[in-house]
């Protein structure tokens, strides 16, 4: 889950200590464009302040003047749609005609918050049912294909980290890579074999493997919701991983370097067993063209490029023609 709705539950997990009502609610469906997809969370008390983000801000206006007139459940959860015609959606901020439902439950019992916290914390991925009419709140372990259900009676919605990135060397550019990864919905794991380099990683929330990179690829069972960057600029250390990371079934697989030094990695992995098609997948210079030139950059970069990749958009209007040797 990102940053936002991790968010929503910390702020929650406080919430059960005061003597005041809340609501969660949960984009649930969109029509057009929406600033937030389904599952997004915001956290509502009955004195008006919030947590968390549905919308571009109308939305949350309306819900702030329905808690504080008494206009919310509070027996049972409640779904609200917003932008049915065209005089709401430009009220309520929704473009292009777009409509947005949410799913409205009062917070009766707690219970539940902390226990997911602890999984998700725990780099477990949970699947949490509502049955709007009774508030009855189950959770169950998911896997990374689940996604969020609505079938009018039963709210299933999915949280952890959905993505996982496995980064090769714990240098400067990946811990700020790791760290911002992390709020995009990332489970980060880190494998640099250099006690040097091990030594002074402080990412919190990350695992660190001390094997070489070609085991612990291996070792990950990589799947298609799975980036691999390698990035410690070391070719005996980044090409063992991209021996095997190139075969496997992730979605993303670069490499750090300039347009000579990634020429070259190619010329030495075609060496191995490896096909021109798995070769072809290499990234390298790893993510979009920004003129990126410190770690920070770089780190940006590659997320755009794993932003686009994920949500299937071109990335050939912002990227350069030709890429220059002192980008990533």
């Amino acid at each position: 889950m990102d940053s936002v709705d991790h968010c929503v539950l910390t702020a929650l997990e406080a919430l059960q200590a005061q003597p005041v009502a809340c609501w969660l609610a949960t984009v649930v469906q969109t029509f057009g464009s929406s600033p937030r997809p389904p599952g997004a969370w915001l956290v509502l008390r009955s004195d008006g302040q919030l947590i968390g983000s549905v919308s571009g801000g109308c939305i949350e206006d309306d819900l702030v003047d329905r808690a504080r007139d008494g206009r919310l459940p509070i027996a049972h959860a409640e779904v609200l749609t917003y932008g049915v015609t065209s005089e709401d959606a430009m009220r309520f901020g929704l473009p292009c005609g777009g409509t947005l439902k949410l799913v409205v439950e009062p917070i009766r019992d707690f219970s539940w918050v902390s226990l997911l916290l602890q999984r998700i914390n725990h780099q477990e991925l949970v699947i949490r049912s509502l049955n709007l009419e009774t508030l009855t709140i189950t959770l169950t372990e998911a896997s990374r294909d689940d996604v969020l259900v609505f079938d009018g009676v039963t709210l299933t919605t999915v949280h952890g980290p959905r993505w996982r990135m496995l980064i090769i060397g714990a240098g400067q550019t990946s811990n700020y890579l790791a760290h911002m990864a992390q709020a995009l919905d990332y489970q980060v794991i880190v494998c640099d074999p250099r006690i040097e380099y091990r030594t002074v990683w402080d990412v919190p929330g990350t695992r660190m493997m001390t094997e070489m990179p070609d085991d612990a690829v291996l070792a990950l069972n990589i799947d298609s919701r799975t980036a691999i960057l390698a990035l410690t600029h070391d070719p005996k250390l980044d090409d063992m991983a991209l021996l095997e990371a190139l075969k496997s079934p992730a979605f993303y697989v670069g490499a750090l370097g300039s347009v000579r030094s990634n020429e070259k990695r190619r010329q030495r992995l075609a060496l191995f067993d490896l096909s021109e098609h798995e070769i072809a997948r290499l990234h390298g210079p790893v993510g979009l063209d920004l003129g990126s030139r410190t770690p920070a950059e770089i780190a940006i970069a590659i997320l755009a490029h794993l932003i686009a990749i994920r949500n299937q958009r071109s990335t050939s209007a912002i990227a350069a023609d030709t890429p220059q040797e002192t980008t990533t």
